[in-house]
């Protein structure tokens, strides 16, 4: 059973970058396909960002695309997610999640909460304007 753990939130300016890192124990990365959720105050968990077990697939929310990137180091163990151009709209709670999946599976990505087997506890991200 995998263990995340997100960090690297904070306070930036509109126009601003922040790279979130969501670090797992526990397991093996590379079991898991993986995804980065956020959820603002009042609203429900919406997806941002969803990579396949090897990381050669990657699919973005439209409302993030061409702004923030995603990725993994398997052998370390730890996804990114790299935010670029944030806006206030971006403030939320992020959220790193992980579906253990066969080897099969390689190239196959999962953008649902209910899809997401493990969470970690969120990092919060504010932006001003």
């Amino acid at each position: 059973q995998v263990q995340l753990v997100e960090s690297g939130g904070g306070l930036v300016q509109a126009g601003g970058s922040l790279r979130l890192s969501c670090a797992a124990s526990g397991s093996t990365l590379s079991r898991y396909a993986m995804g980065w959720f956020r959820q603002a105050l009042g609203k429900e968990r919406e997806f941002v960002i969803a990579m396949s077990r090897n990381g050669e697939t990657t699919y973005s929310a439209d409302s993030v695309w061409g702004r923030f990137t995603g990725s993994r180091d398997n052998a370390k163990n730890t996804l990114y997610l790299q935010m670029n151009s944030l806006k206030p709209e971006d403030t939320a709670v992020y959220y790193c999640a992980a579906r253990e999946s066969p080897s099969y599976s390689d190239g196959i990505y999962y953008t649902l909460v209910y899809e997401y087997n493990y969470w970690g506890q969120g990092t919060q991200v504010t932006v001003s304007s």
